[in-house]
Order: structure tokens, then sequence, then C-alpha cells
């Protein structure tokens, strides 16, 4: 959302509430607010709160597939106009929604526009019974920018092991050992997993004589290893980097993470074979290598050869932001 919310502010909008629903999103909305004046942030409660916690608003922008029925029916009956932006419904879960359409349909009876990612979404939402759609497209397509001037050395090839999940840092690791070139940065997903991640780079640093670092204890990227501890700034190291291992894709059950970010910087993509909440964003990116988690040393090497991931087109920027504006 941040340079979606960025384009919002070129044109006017001059307040805007951010509410998520997980502790990484709202550092991040965190983050966003400390940069800009007139943001706010908050934790989006249990729906039986919303009625106590809602407040009067203009428009109510849901982002991808978050169908709470009581945040769009509390919305609409205080006034507000409702919009389900970057809308999206996965092969995996479009059963299960199905199923459930008699349900969802309520829920779409409190929407007055979706803007879905494709006409594969947008049929589906017909089916749920959605009224008026129309293709916005997937936002993830908006390009990144870098807000930080990281003093990442570039003495070496710079290696991001980004986003990763419980089970994939050792599989990145030994891709790096077996490679022996480059800086590896690794920066999990989720916060309540740095120590743990720690004690895997400390042992593995000891055991093949890598030198290791954990950024909160030391602002450093000079170490062979290093641990990115502290949320916020992985953007600003896709703007350094050269190769980046995106994880949440070699262990089933995650999806992929966004392959915009990397490809925004120009970076040589490999990724897991579990991308299956990224299938259609996937079509707009080339040079993306899709592997088993034990070919990503062959993914490496192979990268030397590959030129850099590429966006294809973009996002019809300006016919999200006016759908905005005319509600």
């Amino acid at each position: 959302m941040k340079p979606f919310i960025k384009e919002l502010q070129k044109r006017g909008i001059e307040k805007i509430s951010i509410s998520t629903t997980t502790d990484t999103g709202y550092r991040s909305a965190k983050s966003i607010s400390a940069k800009s004046i007139g943001i706010s942030y908050m934790f989006l409660p249990f729906e039986p709160l919303l009625w106590i916690w809602t407040r009067r608003q203009k428009v109510l922008i849901v982002v991808e597939a978050e169908l709470w029925f009581l945040l769009f029916y509390i919305a609409k009956l205080r006034g507000a106009k409702t919009i389900l932006l970057s809308g999206r419904l996965s092969d995996r879960s479009f059963p299960r929604y199905l199923k459930f359409r008699w349900f969802y349909r309520k829920i779409f009876q409190n929407i007055d526009l979706v803007l879905a990612q494709s006409e594969i979404d947008r049929d589906r939402f017909l089916q749920l019974g959605a009224k008026k759609i129309e293709i916005g497209g997937n936002i993830k397509l908006l390009k990144s920018q870098s807000t930080r001037n990281l003093n990442i050395p570039k003495d070496r090839l710079v290696i991001v092991g980004a986003s990763t999940h419980s089970g994939e840092e050792i599989y990145i690791l030994e891709a790096f050992q077996q490679y022996g070139k480059g800086r590896l940065i690794l920066v999990p997903r989720h916060k309540e997993r740095f120590d743990e991640v720690w004690e895997i780079v400390k042992e593995f640093g000891s055991k093949f004589g890598y030198s290791v670092n954990r950024y909160s204890q030391k602002e450093s990227f000079n170490s062979d290893i290093v641990l990115i501890d502290v949320i916020g700034l992985l953007v600003d190291i896709y703007a350094k980097s050269d190769i980046v291992i995106l994880g949440g894709s070699f262990i089933d059950g995650i999806g992929g993470h966004n392959f915009v970010e990397p490809a925004s910087f120009r970076n040589r993509i490999v990724t897991g074979e579990y991308i299956f909440n990224q299938r259609e964003l996937v079509k707009h990116i080339t040079n993306i290598q899709i592997v088993k988690k034990e070919e990503i040393f062959k993914a490496l090497r192979k990268s030397e050869n590959l030129p850099p991931a590429k966006i294809l087109g973009d996002i019809d920027i300006e016919k999200n932001i006016r759908a905005i504006l005319d509600s």
C-alpha cells in the first residue's frame, strides 16, 4: 500500500487511516505514518468490537480479500462509500468461498465498487454476488522506492534471503556456502523468529568460518552473513542487492511473497515452487527462477548469466485513484 498511499496524497487526500491485522503490518503502517502528515494507524479489532471502534469516514478501502461482513455493513450504515481495492480470489480459496456464496452475497450488498486484479477475479466476484466491478489491476505492480541509502558495501555480490519462513533459512545458507561467493543478508518474515534464526546463523557461521552480525546489535553490513532483525529495511536492502532469494515459497502452505519489490530494483530473483498466491503477479515479471529448495545453489550459479528481473507494463494507477476520488 505504500506507493498507493503516496499517490492518494499527491492528489489531495489529506487524511488517511490505516488499519492492520498483524504486528508486521502495524509496524509498517507506523513507519508510513512517521514520514507523512495526515496518516494514522491502528489494529483492526475483532468484528463485534467494530460497532464501537469504527469512526465516520467518507470512503472505506479494503484490500484484496478481507471480506469482513460487519466492516462493510457498519461503514455503509454510517454513510461511507465502500471499495474493494486490488480484489482477488486465489485458485485455492475460491472453492471455499463458493460453498458460502449465500453469505458473501450479503457482504457484496454493502460494497459499492470492486476493483478486481484480473478478468478471472472479476468472474469469481460476480459468482459471489458482486455488482459493480472494474478491472483495476494488482496494486503490487506499483514499483517500490527506497527511502534510505543503506551503507551496504559493493566489494562483492549481495545476496538477500528475503521474507523467509521456518525451515527455509538453512536451505538458503547451505546454497550460499556451496556458491562460495558474495555476502548474504537474511531477512526473516516475522519478528518472533528473529532469535531462532540468529541461533541458526551463529551455528552455521561457526561451522563454516563465516563472520556473522545481528543488525539490531550492530548496524553494519560488513560481515559475511547479516541477520536483519528490525522491521522496515527490506525495500532499502533490495535497492543495494544483486540476487534475491524470495522466501515463503520453498515450504508448502504460505504461497510466496511479492516479486515486484525486488524487481523494482532490477535484482535477479530466485523463488520456490509454492507460489500459488503470486500466480497472477508472476505473469508480469520476467526472468524469475522458480526452483525446488534443493536447487537454490544451481539457481545462484545460473543467475550469473541471466538479465535482471523486469516488470512488464504497470497498473493503471489513474483508474484506481479516480474511482476513489469519485467516491
